[in-house]
């Protein structure tokens, strides 16, 4: 079931949430979101865009303020510094404005919300750069066992690739150059870099993260700021890194992946082997540069809240 339905008009959208009749409605502009709440009854008026909305029988149509107001709400909104907001971010921040109980939101100068530095949060479907956060199904399963998986690639938008990911959270402790690459850049360019096992499957990836996002062929991007690679795109990440746009550190390398076909994977979340969960990628690059990403699995339970947080306490079980 989606949490979030997304009606378009013009340049706005109205979101309505499953367990709300509360719609947000929002629009873009200038690469930021303006949004706020209306009232149940708030609709699109046809033809116009998020500005134009009639809110059940309040008589506030199109840009014409309510009389004795100051013709100001343009400027007021201006004024306001909105961060530019990647659409998972949007949509967190909505997840959090709906559970504003237990949110732990960042409150601005103005009053105003943000998300703080690390969220997560579940997600109906698989989705490319989403978590794939191990049940305790899988305990007893060495492979994986307590893992958070990277998906990559969720399959749904071409199914004849299917759902493929890294482990993010299995560190091996060992660099590059202790592995005696037989391949130059990996023996000299890449040689401090740290290796995490990466799946069972024998393929080898890895995971970059760059502030400017220009410049970057030969990558996907997973999330805003972390991208993906394999082997065939080693030399242009090298180039990358002799250009002074990158640095070693910047990159984590994966032994494996794990795949599956799109009605398998589809079957294991149903049958709960899996938690899918959005999180913010500051969680993801910080998995990927520290050893200390053997917790990630309780953290990413913990601020998922709820049941979720109660199960990274759970002792594992012996299958």
């Amino acid at each position: 079931m989606d949490l979030w339905r997304v009606h378009a008009k013009g340049n706005g959208f109205l979101l309505r949430n499953s367990f709300s009749d509360k719609p947000i409605c929002w629009s873009l502009k200038n690469n930021s979101i303006n949004w706020e709440l209306r009232s149940s009854k708030a609709e699109f008026v046809p033809g116009g865009n998020s500005d134009h909305l009639k809110a059940g029988g309040d008589g506030l149509k199109g840009n014409t303020p309510p009389s004795g107001s100051k013709k100001s709400d343009d400027a007021s909104s201006q004024n306001s510094q909105c961060k530019p907001l990647d659409w998972r971010e949007f949509r967190a921040l909505l997840y959090l404005q709906e559970q504003a109980e237990n949110a732990d939101f960042v409150h601005n100068q103005d009053g105003s919300k943000s998300l703080p530095s690390k969220w997560a949060h579940p997600i109906s479907a698989p989705e490319n750069g989403c978590l794939l956060v191990a049940t305790e199904k899988l305990d007893g399963v060495r492979t994986f066992e307590r893992t958070v998986v990277l998906l990559l690639k969720s399959g749904t938008r071409n199914p004849q690739e299917g759902p493929f990911g890294v482990v993010i959270n299995r560190p091996l402790h060992k660099k590059m150059k202790h592995m005696n690459p037989t391949n130059i850049e990996l023996g000299t360019t890449f040689a401090d870099c740290s290796l995490q096992f990466g799946g069972p499957l024998d393929a080898s990836m890895f995971l970059l993260r760059a502030v400017d996002t220009t410049g970057l062929p030969g990558f996907e991007e997973v999330i805003p700021g972390v991208y993906f690679g394999s082997r065939n795109s080693l030399d242009e990440a090298s180039a990358l890194i002799k250009k002074g746009k990158l640095l070693p550190q910047d990159f984590k390398f994966f032994m494996g992946y794990a795949g599956w076909q799109l009605d398998q994977l589809r079957e294991e979340i149903e049958s709960d082997y899996w938690h899918v969960a959005a999180c913010s990628a500051n969680l993801i690059s910080w998995a990927s540069q520290n050893s200390s990403s053997d917790n990630l699995w309780e953290e990413i339970l913990q601020l998922m809240g709820g049941p979720y947080s109660e199960l990274s306490r759970k002792p594992k079980q012996d299958i």
